[in-house]
Protein backbone atom coordinates (compact mmCIF):
# COMPACT_ATOMS: atom_id res chain seq x y z
CA UNK A 1 0.00 0.00 0.00
CA UNK A 2 1.44 3.39 -0.96
CA UNK A 3 1.93 6.25 1.48
CA UNK A 4 -0.78 8.29 -0.24
CA UNK A 5 -3.33 5.48 0.15
CA UNK A 6 -2.46 5.05 3.84
CA UNK A 7 -2.76 8.78 4.32
CA UNK A 8 -6.16 8.78 2.60
CA UNK A 9 -7.41 5.92 4.80
CA UNK A 10 -6.24 7.72 7.95
CA UNK A 11 -7.97 10.86 6.76
CA UNK A 12 -11.23 8.98 6.15
CA UNK A 13 -11.03 7.34 9.58
CA UNK A 14 -10.34 10.66 11.32
CA UNK A 15 -13.39 12.08 9.57
CA UNK A 16 -15.38 8.98 10.53
CA UNK A 17 -14.47 9.39 14.20
CA UNK A 18 -15.61 13.02 14.10
CA UNK A 19 -18.88 12.06 12.45
CA UNK A 20 -19.47 9.27 14.99
CA UNK A 21 -18.95 11.76 17.83
CA UNK A 22 -21.61 13.97 16.26
CA UNK A 23 -23.99 11.02 15.82
CA UNK A 24 -23.47 10.03 19.45
CA UNK A 25 -24.44 13.57 20.47
CA UNK A 26 -27.66 13.23 18.42
CA UNK A 27 -28.41 9.84 20.03
CA UNK A 28 -27.85 11.32 23.50
CA UNK A 29 -30.25 14.18 22.73
CA UNK A 30 -32.97 11.95 21.24
CA UNK A 31 -32.85 9.03 23.70
CA UNK A 32 -31.75 10.62 26.98
CA UNK A 33 -28.77 10.14 29.23
CA UNK A 34 -29.69 6.73 30.67
CA UNK A 35 -30.12 4.95 27.34
CA UNK A 36 -27.11 6.72 25.86
CA UNK A 37 -24.86 5.67 28.75
CA UNK A 38 -26.12 2.08 28.68
CA UNK A 39 -25.70 1.47 24.95
CA UNK A 40 -24.33 4.19 22.67
CA UNK A 41 -21.50 5.54 24.83
CA UNK A 42 -19.73 2.17 24.70
CA UNK A 43 -19.74 1.97 20.90
CA UNK A 44 -16.53 2.99 19.12
CA UNK A 45 -15.85 3.87 15.50
CA UNK A 46 -13.56 1.34 13.76
CA UNK A 47 -13.34 2.29 10.10
CA UNK A 48 -15.21 3.56 7.05
CA UNK A 49 -14.12 1.52 4.06
CA UNK A 50 -15.84 1.75 0.69
CA UNK A 51 -19.52 2.16 1.56
CA UNK A 52 -19.34 0.19 4.83
CA UNK A 53 -19.22 1.76 8.29
CA UNK A 54 -17.82 -0.53 10.98
CA UNK A 55 -18.45 0.05 14.68
CA UNK A 56 -17.34 -1.99 17.69
CA UNK A 57 -18.95 -2.84 21.01
CA UNK A 58 -17.36 -4.19 24.21
CA UNK A 59 -19.62 -7.27 24.53
CA UNK A 60 -21.68 -9.56 22.27
CA UNK A 61 -24.85 -8.56 24.13
CA UNK A 62 -24.40 -4.83 23.46
CA UNK A 63 -23.61 -5.63 19.82
CA UNK A 64 -26.76 -7.73 19.46
CA UNK A 65 -28.98 -5.22 21.28
CA UNK A 66 -27.81 -2.10 19.45
CA UNK A 67 -27.81 -3.84 16.09
CA UNK A 68 -31.36 -5.15 16.39
CA UNK A 69 -32.92 -2.21 18.27
CA UNK A 70 -31.04 0.80 16.94
CA UNK A 71 -29.19 -0.39 13.81
CA UNK A 72 -31.58 1.21 11.31
CA UNK A 73 -31.60 4.50 13.21
CA UNK A 74 -27.79 4.65 13.40
CA UNK A 75 -27.48 3.85 9.69
CA UNK A 76 -29.95 6.64 8.87
CA UNK A 77 -27.86 9.10 10.89
CA UNK A 78 -24.70 7.94 9.11
CA UNK A 79 -26.34 8.46 5.74
CA UNK A 80 -27.38 11.96 6.76
CA UNK A 81 -23.76 12.67 7.71
CA UNK A 82 -22.17 10.90 4.73
CA UNK A 83 -23.93 10.15 1.43
CA UNK A 84 -21.70 7.13 0.69
CA UNK A 85 -22.65 5.19 3.84
CA UNK A 86 -24.72 2.26 2.54
CA UNK A 87 -24.08 -0.50 5.07
CA UNK A 88 -23.48 -0.70 8.82
CA UNK A 89 -21.59 -3.51 10.57
CA UNK A 90 -20.99 -4.18 14.24
CA UNK A 91 -18.28 -6.34 15.77
CA UNK A 92 -17.13 -7.05 19.30
CA UNK A 93 -13.95 -5.23 20.32
CA UNK A 94 -10.96 -7.45 20.80
CA UNK A 95 -12.66 -10.39 19.11
CA UNK A 96 -10.30 -12.19 16.76
CA UNK A 97 -11.18 -12.26 13.11
CA UNK A 98 -11.89 -15.77 11.72
CA UNK A 99 -8.50 -16.00 10.02
CA UNK A 100 -6.76 -15.16 13.30
CA UNK A 101 -8.52 -17.72 15.49
CA UNK A 102 -6.07 -20.51 16.19
CA UNK A 103 -8.74 -22.96 17.36
CA UNK A 104 -11.68 -22.04 15.11
CA UNK A 105 -14.21 -23.42 14.57
CA UNK A 106 -15.85 -23.87 17.97
CA UNK A 107 -13.45 -21.56 19.80
CA UNK A 108 -14.84 -19.68 22.76
CA UNK A 109 -13.70 -16.34 24.13
CA UNK A 110 -14.60 -14.86 27.53
CA UNK A 111 -16.59 -11.64 27.53
CA UNK A 112 -16.35 -8.86 30.10
CA UNK A 113 -18.63 -10.59 32.57
CA UNK A 114 -16.51 -13.74 32.51
CA UNK A 115 -19.10 -15.74 30.59
CA UNK A 116 -18.35 -17.33 27.25
CA UNK A 117 -19.96 -16.70 23.91
CA UNK A 118 -19.65 -18.85 20.81
CA UNK A 119 -17.12 -17.59 18.29
CA UNK A 120 -19.08 -16.33 15.30
CA UNK A 121 -18.28 -17.71 11.83
CA UNK A 122 -17.24 -15.31 9.09
CA UNK A 123 -20.26 -13.19 8.19
CA UNK A 124 -21.43 -12.46 4.70
CA UNK A 125 -22.77 -8.96 3.99
CA UNK A 126 -26.33 -10.26 4.09
CA UNK A 127 -25.73 -11.64 7.61
CA UNK A 128 -25.03 -8.25 9.17
CA UNK A 129 -28.69 -7.47 9.85
CA UNK A 130 -28.62 -4.30 7.71
CA UNK A 131 -28.79 -4.80 3.96
CA UNK A 132 -29.38 -2.38 1.15
CA UNK A 133 -32.36 -3.39 -0.98
CA UNK A 134 -32.08 -3.49 -4.73
CA UNK A 135 -32.38 0.11 -5.97
CA UNK A 136 -33.62 0.37 -9.57
CA UNK A 137 -32.34 3.33 -11.54
CA UNK A 138 -30.09 4.33 -8.67
CA UNK A 139 -33.08 5.05 -6.39
CA UNK A 140 -32.12 4.11 -2.85
CA UNK A 141 -34.63 2.17 -0.78
CA UNK A 142 -35.06 1.62 2.95
CA UNK A 143 -32.64 -1.09 4.22
CA UNK A 144 -33.98 -4.60 4.73
CA UNK A 145 -33.06 -6.57 7.83
CA UNK A 146 -31.68 -10.07 7.24
CA UNK A 147 -33.71 -11.51 10.13
CA UNK A 148 -36.98 -10.42 8.45
CA UNK A 149 -37.59 -13.43 6.20
CA UNK A 150 -40.82 -15.22 5.38
CA UNK A 151 -39.30 -18.42 6.80
CA UNK A 152 -38.78 -16.71 10.16
CA UNK A 153 -42.29 -15.22 10.23
CA UNK A 154 -44.46 -17.08 12.73
CA UNK A 155 -47.70 -18.11 11.05
CA UNK A 156 -51.01 -18.78 12.76
CA UNK A 157 -54.73 -18.24 12.53
CA UNK A 158 -54.37 -14.49 13.05
CA UNK A 159 -52.21 -13.96 9.97
CA UNK A 160 -52.58 -17.04 7.74
CA UNK A 161 -54.26 -15.19 4.85
CA UNK A 162 -51.67 -12.39 4.89
CA UNK A 163 -48.76 -14.86 4.87
CA UNK A 164 -50.30 -16.90 2.05
CA UNK A 165 -50.82 -13.74 -0.03
CA UNK A 166 -47.24 -12.58 0.63
CA UNK A 167 -45.81 -15.93 -0.46
CA UNK A 168 -47.95 -15.89 -3.61
CA UNK A 169 -46.67 -12.41 -4.48
CA UNK A 170 -43.07 -13.48 -3.87
CA UNK A 171 -43.49 -16.43 -6.28
CA UNK A 172 -44.87 -14.26 -9.07
CA UNK A 173 -42.21 -13.72 -11.72
CA UNK A 174 -41.72 -10.84 -14.11
CA UNK A 175 -43.65 -12.58 -16.91
CA UNK A 176 -46.74 -13.24 -14.75
CA UNK A 177 -49.48 -10.72 -14.07
CA UNK A 178 -50.04 -10.17 -10.31
CA UNK A 179 -53.12 -11.91 -8.95
CA UNK A 180 -53.44 -9.73 -5.83
CA UNK A 181 -52.77 -6.14 -6.77
CA UNK A 182 -52.47 -3.98 -4.83
CA UNK A 183 -51.97 -6.10 -1.72
CA UNK A 184 -52.88 -4.05 1.37
CA UNK A 185 -51.81 -5.34 4.80
CA UNK A 186 -53.11 -3.64 7.94
CA UNK A 187 -52.94 -4.25 11.64
CA UNK A 188 -52.01 -2.65 14.92
CA UNK A 189 -48.42 -1.95 15.97
CA UNK A 190 -46.10 -4.88 16.61
CA UNK A 191 -48.05 -7.51 14.70
CA UNK A 192 -45.41 -8.08 12.01
CA UNK A 193 -46.34 -5.81 9.08
CA UNK A 194 -42.75 -4.67 8.49
CA UNK A 195 -41.39 -8.21 8.90
CA UNK A 196 -43.90 -9.55 6.38
CA UNK A 197 -43.21 -6.82 3.82
CA UNK A 198 -39.42 -7.05 4.08
CA UNK A 199 -39.60 -10.84 3.92
CA UNK A 200 -41.71 -10.60 0.77
CA UNK A 201 -39.16 -8.26 -0.86
CA UNK A 202 -36.28 -10.61 -0.03
CA UNK A 203 -38.19 -13.70 -1.20
CA UNK A 204 -39.21 -12.04 -4.47
CA UNK A 205 -35.59 -11.17 -5.27
CA UNK A 206 -34.52 -14.70 -4.37
CA UNK A 207 -37.17 -16.11 -6.69
CA UNK A 208 -36.27 -13.75 -9.56
CA UNK A 209 -33.03 -11.74 -9.11
CA UNK A 210 -33.79 -9.74 -12.27
CA UNK A 211 -36.77 -8.04 -10.60
CA UNK A 212 -36.47 -4.36 -9.72
CA UNK A 213 -37.71 -4.21 -6.14
CA UNK A 214 -38.04 -1.15 -3.94
CA UNK A 215 -39.02 -1.19 -0.27
CA UNK A 216 -39.74 2.25 1.23
CA UNK A 217 -41.27 3.46 4.45
CA UNK A 218 -43.76 6.29 3.98
CA UNK A 219 -41.23 8.60 5.62
CA UNK A 220 -38.54 7.68 3.09
CA UNK A 221 -41.01 7.99 0.21
CA UNK A 222 -41.74 11.57 1.31
CA UNK A 223 -38.03 12.32 1.78
CA UNK A 224 -37.10 10.99 -1.67
CA UNK A 225 -39.91 12.94 -3.34
CA UNK A 226 -39.22 16.21 -1.54
CA UNK A 227 -35.49 15.85 -2.25
CA UNK A 228 -36.22 15.26 -5.94
CA UNK A 229 -38.33 18.42 -6.08
CA UNK A 230 -35.64 20.43 -4.31
CA UNK A 231 -32.95 19.11 -6.68
CA UNK A 232 -35.23 19.64 -9.71
CA UNK A 233 -35.12 15.93 -10.55
CA UNK A 234 -38.79 15.19 -9.88
CA UNK A 235 -39.45 13.93 -13.41
CA UNK A 236 -36.55 11.48 -13.20
CA UNK A 237 -37.78 10.33 -9.78
CA UNK A 238 -41.26 9.69 -11.17
CA UNK A 239 -39.94 7.83 -14.22
CA UNK A 240 -37.74 5.56 -12.09
CA UNK A 241 -40.50 4.93 -9.56
CA UNK A 242 -42.94 3.89 -12.26
CA UNK A 243 -40.52 1.43 -13.79
CA UNK A 244 -40.36 -0.78 -10.69
CA UNK A 245 -41.57 -4.39 -10.77
CA UNK A 246 -42.38 -4.59 -7.07
CA UNK A 247 -43.00 -1.44 -5.01
CA UNK A 248 -43.53 -1.88 -1.27
CA UNK A 249 -44.59 1.08 0.91
CA UNK A 250 -44.70 0.61 4.68
CA UNK A 251 -46.51 2.69 7.34
CA UNK A 252 -48.71 4.51 4.84
CA UNK A 253 -50.54 6.27 7.70
CA UNK A 254 -47.48 8.52 8.08
CA UNK A 255 -47.68 9.82 4.50
CA UNK A 256 -48.23 13.58 4.73
CA UNK A 257 -48.57 16.46 2.28
CA UNK A 258 -50.98 16.98 -0.58
CA UNK A 259 -48.31 16.78 -3.31
CA UNK A 260 -46.86 13.61 -1.77
CA UNK A 261 -50.34 12.06 -1.62
CA UNK A 262 -50.94 12.99 -5.26
CA UNK A 263 -47.63 11.49 -6.37
CA UNK A 264 -48.30 8.28 -4.43
CA UNK A 265 -51.75 8.05 -6.03
CA UNK A 266 -50.37 8.56 -9.54
CA UNK A 267 -47.61 6.01 -8.94
CA UNK A 268 -50.08 3.46 -7.54
CA UNK A 269 -52.40 3.84 -10.51
CA UNK A 270 -49.59 3.68 -13.09
CA UNK A 271 -47.97 0.57 -11.60
CA UNK A 272 -51.19 -1.37 -11.05
CA UNK A 273 -52.49 -0.56 -14.53
CA UNK A 274 -49.15 -1.69 -15.99
CA UNK A 275 -49.31 -5.02 -14.17
CA UNK A 276 -46.58 -4.16 -11.67
CA UNK A 277 -47.02 -5.42 -8.12
CA UNK A 278 -47.68 -2.95 -5.28
CA UNK A 279 -47.79 -3.86 -1.59
CA UNK A 280 -48.85 -1.33 1.04
CA UNK A 281 -49.05 -1.60 4.82
CA UNK A 282 -50.72 0.67 7.37
CA UNK A 283 -52.08 0.50 10.89
CA UNK A 284 -55.68 0.59 9.66
CA UNK A 285 -57.79 -0.37 6.64
CA UNK A 286 -57.81 1.81 3.49
CA UNK A 287 -61.20 3.36 4.20
CA UNK A 288 -59.95 4.52 7.60
CA UNK A 289 -56.98 6.46 6.17
CA UNK A 290 -58.67 9.86 6.20
CA UNK A 291 -55.65 11.74 4.84
CA UNK A 292 -55.72 9.93 1.48
CA UNK A 293 -57.89 11.03 -1.41
CA UNK A 294 -61.07 8.94 -1.84
CA UNK A 295 -59.89 7.63 -5.24
CA UNK A 296 -56.62 6.38 -3.69
CA UNK A 297 -58.48 4.72 -0.81
CA UNK A 298 -60.79 3.13 -3.36
CA UNK A 299 -57.83 1.93 -5.43
CA UNK A 300 -56.17 0.37 -2.38
CA UNK A 301 -59.42 -1.22 -1.25
CA UNK A 302 -59.99 -2.65 -4.72
CA UNK A 303 -57.11 -5.08 -4.33
CA UNK A 304 -56.68 -7.72 -1.66
CA UNK A 305 -57.01 -6.24 1.83
CA UNK A 306 -55.81 -8.52 4.64
CA UNK A 307 -55.58 -7.89 8.36
CA UNK A 308 -52.94 -9.06 10.81
CA UNK A 309 -54.61 -9.98 14.07
CA UNK A 310 -53.16 -10.30 17.55
CA UNK A 311 -51.26 -13.59 18.03
CA UNK A 312 -52.97 -16.40 19.94
CA UNK A 313 -51.25 -18.39 22.67
CA UNK A 314 -49.67 -20.94 20.30
CA UNK A 315 -48.24 -18.18 18.09
CA UNK A 316 -46.95 -16.23 21.10
CA UNK A 317 -45.20 -19.30 22.46
CA UNK A 318 -43.58 -20.03 19.09
CA UNK A 319 -42.41 -16.42 18.79
CA UNK A 320 -40.87 -16.60 22.25
CA UNK A 321 -39.16 -19.92 21.54
CA UNK A 322 -37.62 -18.47 18.37
CA UNK A 323 -36.37 -15.36 20.19
CA UNK A 324 -34.90 -17.41 23.02
CA UNK A 325 -33.14 -19.71 20.54
CA UNK A 326 -31.60 -16.67 18.84
CA UNK A 327 -30.26 -15.40 22.18
CA UNK A 328 -28.84 -18.83 23.03
CA UNK A 329 -26.74 -18.67 19.87
CA UNK A 330 -25.11 -15.57 21.32
CA UNK A 331 -24.90 -16.65 24.97
CA UNK A 332 -23.92 -20.31 25.33
CA UNK A 333 -24.68 -20.48 29.05
CA UNK A 334 -28.12 -18.83 28.84
CA UNK A 335 -30.77 -20.79 30.73
CA UNK A 336 -34.38 -19.87 29.84
CA UNK A 337 -36.81 -22.34 31.48
CA UNK A 338 -39.86 -23.55 29.58
CA UNK A 339 -42.10 -22.50 32.45
CA UNK A 340 -40.93 -18.91 32.00
CA UNK A 341 -41.67 -19.07 28.26
CA UNK A 342 -45.15 -20.36 29.09
CA UNK A 343 -45.61 -17.60 31.71
CA UNK A 344 -44.61 -14.85 29.27
CA UNK A 345 -46.80 -16.30 26.49
CA UNK A 346 -49.82 -16.20 28.81
CA UNK A 347 -49.03 -12.82 30.38
CA UNK A 348 -47.92 -10.68 27.42
CA UNK A 349 -50.81 -10.90 24.97
CA UNK A 350 -50.53 -7.64 23.02
CA UNK A 351 -48.17 -8.17 20.09
CA UNK A 352 -44.89 -9.67 18.88
CA UNK A 353 -42.92 -6.51 19.64
CA UNK A 354 -43.86 -6.69 23.31
CA UNK A 355 -42.85 -10.37 23.31
CA UNK A 356 -39.48 -9.37 21.83
CA UNK A 357 -39.13 -6.73 24.51
CA UNK A 358 -39.98 -9.22 27.25
CA UNK A 359 -37.26 -11.68 26.12
CA UNK A 360 -34.72 -8.88 25.68
CA UNK A 361 -35.40 -7.58 29.19
CA UNK A 362 -35.07 -10.98 30.80
CA UNK A 363 -31.85 -11.80 28.92
CA UNK A 364 -30.38 -8.34 29.66
CA UNK A 365 -31.24 -8.71 33.36
CA UNK A 366 -29.65 -12.14 33.42
CA UNK A 367 -26.49 -11.16 31.51
CA UNK A 368 -25.88 -7.86 33.30
CA UNK A 369 -26.69 -8.97 36.87
CA UNK A 370 -26.21 -12.77 36.65
CA UNK A 371 -29.62 -13.25 38.31
CA UNK A 372 -31.06 -16.53 36.95
CA UNK A 373 -34.18 -16.36 34.78
CA UNK A 374 -37.07 -17.85 36.74
CA UNK A 375 -40.72 -17.08 37.43
CA UNK A 376 -39.96 -14.71 40.28
CA UNK A 377 -37.50 -12.70 38.21
CA UNK A 378 -39.90 -12.67 35.21
CA UNK A 379 -42.80 -11.41 37.32
CA UNK A 380 -40.72 -8.54 38.69
CA UNK A 381 -39.04 -7.63 35.39
CA UNK A 382 -42.20 -7.69 33.26
CA UNK A 383 -44.55 -6.05 35.74
CA UNK A 384 -45.28 -3.05 33.52
CA UNK A 385 -46.03 -5.21 30.45
CA UNK A 386 -48.49 -7.23 32.48
CA UNK A 387 -50.06 -4.04 33.82
CA UNK A 388 -50.37 -2.73 30.26
CA UNK A 389 -52.39 -5.82 29.45
CA UNK A 390 -54.75 -5.14 32.34
CA UNK A 391 -55.29 -1.49 31.38
CA UNK A 392 -55.33 -1.90 27.60
CA UNK A 393 -57.06 1.02 25.89
CA UNK A 394 -59.20 0.91 22.76
CA UNK A 395 -58.18 2.69 19.56
CA UNK A 396 -60.14 5.53 17.97
CA UNK A 397 -61.13 3.33 15.03
CA UNK A 398 -62.52 0.76 17.52
CA UNK A 399 -64.61 3.50 19.15
CA UNK A 400 -65.88 4.70 15.77
CA UNK A 401 -66.75 1.17 14.70
CA UNK A 402 -68.63 0.26 17.88
CA UNK A 403 -70.42 3.62 18.04
CA UNK A 404 -71.57 3.43 14.41
CA UNK A 405 -72.96 -0.09 14.91
CA UNK A 406 -74.69 0.84 18.20
CA UNK A 407 -76.43 3.91 16.77
CA UNK A 408 -77.08 2.47 13.31
CA UNK A 409 -75.03 4.99 11.36
CA UNK A 410 -72.04 4.45 9.09
CA UNK A 411 -68.50 5.26 10.06
CA UNK A 412 -68.34 7.60 7.05
CA UNK A 413 -71.22 9.54 8.60
CA UNK A 414 -69.24 10.00 11.81
CA UNK A 415 -66.33 11.63 9.97
CA UNK A 416 -68.48 13.51 7.43
CA UNK A 417 -69.62 17.14 7.54
CA UNK A 418 -73.29 16.19 7.99
CA UNK A 419 -74.93 17.92 10.96
CA UNK A 420 -78.29 16.17 11.33
CA UNK A 421 -79.23 15.20 14.88
CA UNK A 422 -79.11 11.49 14.08
CA UNK A 423 -75.42 11.92 13.15
CA UNK A 424 -74.26 14.69 15.49
CA UNK A 425 -75.07 12.92 18.76
CA UNK A 426 -73.25 9.64 17.93
CA UNK A 427 -70.32 11.70 16.60
CA UNK A 428 -70.11 13.72 19.83
CA UNK A 429 -70.31 10.57 21.94
CA UNK A 430 -67.56 8.94 19.87
CA UNK A 431 -65.38 12.04 20.34
CA UNK A 432 -66.08 11.96 24.09
CA UNK A 433 -65.07 8.30 24.33
CA UNK A 434 -61.96 8.96 22.23
CA UNK A 435 -60.91 11.68 24.68
CA UNK A 436 -61.66 9.71 27.85
CA UNK A 437 -60.55 6.23 26.79
CA UNK A 438 -57.47 6.95 24.65
CA UNK A 439 -54.31 9.00 25.22
CA UNK A 440 -54.86 10.93 21.96
CA UNK A 441 -54.77 14.73 21.97
CA UNK A 442 -57.73 16.92 20.98
CA UNK A 443 -56.13 17.94 17.63
CA UNK A 444 -55.42 14.31 16.76
CA UNK A 445 -58.97 13.26 17.62
CA UNK A 446 -60.23 16.11 15.45
CA UNK A 447 -58.14 14.88 12.52
CA UNK A 448 -59.56 11.38 12.91
CA UNK A 449 -63.09 12.79 12.79
CA UNK A 450 -62.92 14.45 9.39
CA UNK A 451 -60.13 16.98 10.09
CA UNK A 452 -62.17 18.92 12.63
CA UNK A 453 -60.67 21.64 14.81
CA UNK A 454 -59.68 20.73 18.38
CA UNK A 455 -62.25 23.23 19.71
CA UNK A 456 -64.98 21.17 18.05
CA UNK A 457 -63.78 18.09 19.94
CA UNK A 458 -63.64 20.03 23.21
CA UNK A 459 -67.20 21.29 22.64
CA UNK A 460 -68.37 17.72 22.01
CA UNK A 461 -66.72 16.44 25.19
CA UNK A 462 -68.35 19.16 27.31
CA UNK A 463 -71.70 18.65 25.60
CA UNK A 464 -71.68 14.90 26.32
CA UNK A 465 -70.66 15.50 29.95
CA UNK A 466 -73.74 17.70 30.31
CA UNK A 467 -75.95 15.12 28.59
CA UNK A 468 -74.72 12.38 30.93
CA UNK A 469 -75.96 14.39 33.90
CA UNK A 470 -79.32 15.31 32.37
CA UNK A 471 -80.22 12.39 30.08
CA UNK A 472 -80.12 8.88 31.60
CA UNK A 473 -80.35 7.30 28.14
CA UNK A 474 -77.05 8.92 27.08
CA UNK A 475 -75.32 7.67 30.23
CA UNK A 476 -76.67 4.18 29.55
CA UNK A 477 -75.52 4.31 25.92
CA UNK A 478 -72.01 5.28 26.98
CA UNK A 479 -71.79 2.47 29.54
CA UNK A 480 -72.98 0.01 26.89
CA UNK A 481 -70.34 1.25 24.47
CA UNK A 482 -67.63 0.91 27.12
CA UNK A 483 -68.64 -2.70 27.76
CA UNK A 484 -68.58 -3.44 24.03
CA UNK A 485 -65.09 -1.92 23.77
CA UNK A 486 -63.86 -4.08 26.65
CA UNK A 487 -64.86 -7.30 24.92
Amino acid sequence: MTTSVVSKDNENNDEGRRKWAGIQAELRASHGEDIYTSWFEKIEFVQFSGNVVELSTPTPFIRHWTQTRYGSEILTLWRAAHDNALELRFRVRGALRPAERPNAPGAEAPNQAGRTSRAAPPRRPQDTGIIQPKAPGGLEGTPLEARHTLEAFVEGGANALAVAAAKAVARTGRSQRPAYNPLFVHGSVGLGKTHLLQGTAAAALLNDPSLSVLYLTAEHFMYRFVTAIRNKTALTFKDVLRDIDLLIVDDLQFLNGQKVHEEFGHTLTTLVDAGRQVIVAADRAPNDLEGLEPRVRSRLGGGLVVELGAPDYAMRKTILENRVAAHKEIFDTLQFPDEVIDFVARSVTTNGRDLDGAVNRLVAHNQLTEVPINLKMAEATLRDLMRARETRRPKIEDIQRVTSVHFGVSRQDLVSSRRTRVIVRPRQIAMYLSKTLTPRSLPEIGRRFGNRDHTTVLHAVRKVETMIEKEPQVAEDIETLKRLLDQ
